[in-house]
């Protein structure tokens, strides 16, 4: 029996994420799917629109065998340790495979390509192009050019790169795999039942969901407008560069630019710039308004403990082999370590108004299927 991992944050869950599901067990004999999800917050700078335990139950009801959390400090950076984080507690769990969508779908490719961003060569151009004032997407994609006539710029295969750079980082057995991704994330058009969840996210008043989300994966969407809480937070603050990702005196821009928005879009425009992203930008809004400090990320560099949020029959019987096995522990009840996790859902508790999240987060409630 194969063990796969899955990396993901259904954001929500849609019929994508079940054919990537399907091809798994098409690809497999009867594996068991152990899957590494973002919570609340997500790395692209998102908030969920559903909370960790309706995405776990979906995930179960979906296929998924083990659901166990990507920690706050590792699912709301940039994709080199969002993918740290999540290849450290699959490979701590034994996970032989995992397997991950992709624009050009070509594995050769970019196995190569990672060789080749894990050497000094890479490093050193990348620097060049930085200086430059770009993005690191950017940065990185030109880099990969200049070196191998080949660049990267698409959402999938970045994360792709970072997953497979991650596994040769620290010598890992798992193998990746790729599946075709069928749609691409930063679509305008509605075409067909498989569309992005955030073309989901951003038209949900519009759309018959039910044509592109499973039925058993339908849910009441929070709503998760928190730009009054930010522009409180940052008009409030004295000292924004303590947080992590806020550098180069963005803050300062932040302070200026904060009395004109009245959205959070407006407040991305007004500070967007050549070597910000949007996704960069709305990862330095999370982490101002969770209060997360650089020297709180600092303390949070490596996977200390797995958190499993829900399982069936095959997912309790994977974990109990895993728990003999690994050196992490495994939590099933709430810790001390979880303490960050617990801060992070009392604020997104109060952005969705779901006072019920906190015992939930307390309790440390698992899904049982």
């Amino acid at each position: 029996m194969q063990k796969v991992g899955i990396i993901c944050e259904y954001n929500p869950f849609h019929n994508g994420h079940l054919y990537h599901i399907e091809k798994i067990k098409q690809i497999f004999d009867d594996p068991t799917i152990v899957l590494v999800m973002s919570s609340h917050f997500t790395q692209r700078g998102n908030i969920s629109i559903l909370n960790k335990w309706d995405k776990t139950e979906i995930a179960l009801d979906n296929g998924v065998d083990l659901v166990v959390e990507l920690p706050f400090e590792f699912s709301t950076q940039s994709s080199d340790i969002f993918a740290k984080g999540a290849i450290s507690i699959l490979n701590a769990l034994g996970v032989e495979y995992i397997v991950f969508g992709s624009e050009s779908n070509d594995i050769v490719k970019l196995n190569e390509l990672a060789s080749i961003q894990n050497s000094i060569e890479y490093n050193l151009e990348l620097r060049k192009f930085m200086k430059k004032g770009i993005s690191y997407p950017k940065a990185a994609s030109s880099a990969l050019r200049h070196l191998h006539g080949e660049e990267v710029d698409t959402p999938n295969d970045i994360l792709a790169l970072s997953y497979i750079k991650e596994i040769k980082r620290i010598k890992s057995d798992i193998t990746p795999l790729s599946i075709k991704r069928t749609n691409d994330f930063n679509a305008s058009n509605i075409q067909g039942n498989i569309i992005s969840a955030n073309l989901i996210r951003n038209n949900l008043d519009k759309i018959e969901i039910n044509k592109y989300v499973p039925k058993n994966a339908i849910r009441n969407y929070y709503k998760t407008d928190y730009f009054n809480l930010l522009k409180y937070k940052i008009l409030a603050d004295n000292d924004l560069s303590k947080y992590q990702t806020v550098d180069e005196g963005i803050e300062n821009k932040l302070k200026k630019s904060v009395d004109d928005a009245h959205t959070l879009n407006d407040l991305v425009l007004n500070v967007k710039s050549k070597r910000y992203t949007y996704n960069k930008i709305n990862r330095i809004f999370i982490h101002i308004l969770t209060s997360f400090t650089k020297d709180e990320a600092k303390k949070r560099k490596e996977i200390k403990y797995i958190r499993v949020l829900g399982f069936n029959k095959k997912g309790r019987e994977y974990l109990n082999k895993a728990k003999k096995e690994t050196k992490l522990p495994i939590y099933t009840n709430f810790n001390k370590e979880l303490e960050l996790e617990l801060k992070v859902t009392k604020i997104y508790s109060l952005i969705v108004n779901d006072p019920s999240l906190i015992k939930k987060e307390i309790k440390n409630i698992i899904i049982k299927k």
